[in-house]
């Protein structure tokens, strides 16, 4: 079983944004067509990215998404925050996570403290990485 940090999800989510970079408003079905994602996937992220401010949905006759955030402002971590996303490197790197090794051993764990430097690398990366920059390859 492999693990991927940019989920099917994610994926589609940043398809969803770049379909929508234009600024134009834009229907779900456009969005599938345009990006080769299935329909079913886009109203499901869609409504995760309502929800997280990232675009704005209107239904009806002429309905459709448009995008109203800035690319440049928003970053990778963003974005996996918005979709609940797993962005851990370790299930100890959650706060209420319990330590059978360090209970049984009366001591700090020298390997959570090492992931622990990791994950903030990462997180740091992710939030580095504007989605811009992430859909376009510039700032």
């Amino acid at each position: 079983m492999s693990v991927l940090l940019v989920t099917r999800e994610a994926d589609y989510a940043l398809r969803i944004l770049r379909a929508l970079a234009g600024g134009e408003q834009r229907t779900a079905a456009d969005i599938c067509e345009q990006e080769q994602i299935p329909d079913k996937f886009v109203y499901k992220i869609a409504k995760k990215l309502e929800k997280s401010g990232f675009i704005k949905i209107v239904r009806g006759a002429e309905g459709g998404c448009r995008l109203i955030v800035d690319l440049h402002t928003m970053s990778l971590y963003d974005l996996m925050e918005a979709l609940g996303a797993d962005r851990l490197v370790n299930a100890c790197m959650q706060p209420e996570y319990r330590c059978t090794w360090q209970e049984r051993h009366a001591e700090i764990c020298s390997l959570h403290c090492r992931l622990g430097e990791v994950q903030k690398k990462m997180d740091a990366l992710l939030r580095d990485c504007s989605l811009y920059e992430l859909l376009y390859g510039q700032e």
